[in-house]
């Protein structure tokens, strides 16, 4: 497995901009420690999204909207730690899969999960769907806590 940053170079189009999408995803995540990291701070990912229509589905069949999410992120990065090993990038028309092995710790909990992240593209390159499948462990029921407020599908 590799770092995404240096899976990078070896792909072009829709899944490229899905690894620099990640590799900035990370440089976010390391910059949301500083004091003046807020939901503003993560334009550069807005970049590649279409925010006015962006929908995300999460490990629990939760749904969030661009600035749910954002909202979510953020108080999840500011007290996480995050990176990603590539394992694998598949494309077609319009979507992207990528594979990953994510590594976290929040608070004292850590986690190593695989992960597979469907990526839905607009006719202009924007990111318009995202859907995250999770391989994990049973989490402890601390880490959970991150969702309150957040309405999780049963």
């Amino acid at each position: 497995m590799r770092d995404i940053s240096d899976a990078i170079a070896d792909h072009t189009g829709l899944s490229r901009r899905v690894l620099e999408y990640s590799a900035v995803m990370k440089q976010l995540v390391d910059a949301a420690k500083q004091p003046r990291f807020s939901e503003a701070s993560w334009a550069p990912l807005a970049a590649f999204v279409a925010t006015d229509v962006f929908e995300r589905v999460g490990n629990f069949k939760e749904v969030m909207r661009w600035p749910d999410y954002i909202a979510f992120l953020t108080q999840w990065a500011m007290h996480s730690e995050w990176e990603g090993s590539f394992k694998r990038v598949t494309e077609a028309p319009g979507l992207v899969l990528l594979e990953l092995e994510e590594r976290s710790a929040v608070g004292g909990y850590k986690s190593v999960v695989n992960s597979v992240s469907v990526y839905v593209f607009n006719d202009a390159g924007k990111i318009t769907h995202l859907d995250i499948y999770l391989q994990m462990e049973l989490p402890d029921p601390a880490m959970l806590q991150g969702y309150e407020g957040v309405r999780i599908s049963a």
